[in-house]
């Protein structure tokens, strides 16, 4: 504890010393726990169960310090359920805009909890996930543990996270160790609506409903990056390309491991047998850039995604269920080619290569994560997909 004082003393002071204008709001966090496999130079959760990667308490609660000489009262301390999603609606009002209604925005504004005019939480209930995917929820000093829940990245759950659900008191437990859902079911059922409620609107890994993204028009990193080795630095060694042709539907490959297709022209190859008329067969990125190959209303589309701009060549699909081949090609200058067996191909110009290699899973007969196109599927992909090549300027991934 003498630690974290002085670490908040040592913020303060550069604060002190920085002397920043009256009208500045400094909002001082983390994003995430202690990183407990890596032993005391992952950091500490102190009583807090579980650390970085986890939806424990001890993988997403962090200490956060508000600092607003005239407006936030020194010394003020406040334990309401807050997030750092609410720091983008917060920032809008005070800076007096408004939350647009859409796309929805899950933040809350917290500047009454900052200017001590309330001193409870903004939202109703808060929601802990892992990628798509609802692990718990919270209201109140109630959390209601819907999944077996991991302790930390790299390393598995243990045996009492394994039975779902768990409930447990945050304000008598704080360790979440006594699970208390045998003895108050009517809480269980509660948290249990608004979890599925939620789950409707995210729709997990396999959703039959999804809400609206929001977009970017122009997304670029807050800093610097580049795809392409700088004069003065060794480039990265060659890794062997994976063998995409042993993937089944449903399998997909991390952004490490998937094809790197940034900045070049590129072939994706493949057979394929279906009877579905919506269905989406490779997806590789999501909002900001990518591809995908899917079925929509009996339409075989290739889409290439730059931002907010989506580019799409299309052509009919029998409805037969028989195996067919697809040739579909990006070139240098940005043309999208679709091909459906021997039959005349079908063009449409892009904005150019992909520039950037997408940070999301190479996926076959779905898409885990934002979607890179506007797809009509929903369920499983049905039927299969054989002998997938995505043949790149570089090299080939097969």
């Amino acid at each position: 504890m003498q630690e974290v004082d002085a670490s908040v003393g040592r913020v303060f002071d550069t604060l002190r010393e920085l002397k920043l204008d009256q009208n500045t709001l400094v909002i001082f966090t983390s994003d995430n726990g202690p990183w407990l496999i890596k032993g005391p130079d992952g950091g500490s959760a102190g009583s807090l169960r579980g650390g970085k990667g986890s939806t424990w308490e001890g993988g997403v609660r962090v200490p956060t310090l508000a600092w607003w000489p005239g407006k936030i009262a020194p010394g003020s301390v406040s334990d309401a359920v807050a997030g750092t999603i609410d720091v983008l609606p917060t920032c809008l009002k005070i800076a007096g805009a408004e939350v647009p209604a859409q796309p929805v925005i899950d933040g809350r504004d917290l500047s009454p909890l900052l200017f001590g005019q309330s001193k409870g939480s903004p939202r109703e209930a808060h929601y802990y996930f892992s990628s798509y995917n609802l692990q718990a929820v919270r209201q109140g000093p109630w959390k209601l543990a819907l999944t077996t829940q991991k302790e930390t990245m790299g390393q598995e759950a243990a045996d009492d996270a394994k039975k779902n659900p768990r409930l447990y008191h945050l304000d008598q437990d704080i360790g979440e160790k006594t699970n208390l859902a045998a003895q108050h079911p009517d809480i269980v059922a509660k948290l249990t609506a608004l979890a599925e409620k939620m789950t409707t609107e995210i729709g997990g890994d396999e959703p039959k409903s999804r809400r609206p993204p929001g977009e970017d028009e122009n997304p670029v990193t807050p800093y610097p990056t580049s795809d392409k080795s700088k004069e003065g630095r060794a480039p990265k060694a060659k890794v062997k390309p994976t063998d995409l042709s042993k993937l089944q539907p449903g399998d997909k490959l991390d952004a490490e491991n998937a094809p790197h297709i940034a900045d070049t022209p590129f072939t994706l190859t493949c057979e394929f047998t279906t009877a579905l008329r919506d269905a989406i067969l490779i997806a590789h990125g999501g909002a900001s850039t990518g591809y995908a190959l899917h079925l929509s209303a009996g339409k075989l589309i290739w889409a290439i995604r730059h931002g907010k701009t989506l580019t799409t060549a299309q052509t009919d699909y029998p409805a037969d269920n028989h195996p067919h081949r697809i040739t579909a090609t990006l070139s240098q200058k940005g043309q999208l080619t679709l091909q459906l067996d021997q039959n005349e191909p079908v063009t449409a110009q892009s904005p150019g290569l992909i520039r950037s290699q997408p940070k999301e899973d190479f996926c076959l007969g779905h898409d885990n994560k934002v979607p890179v196109a506007t797809y009509t599927a929903k369920g499983k992909f049905e039927g299969n997909i054989v002998n997938v090549k995505v043949t790149a300027q570089h090299g080939l991934s097969e």
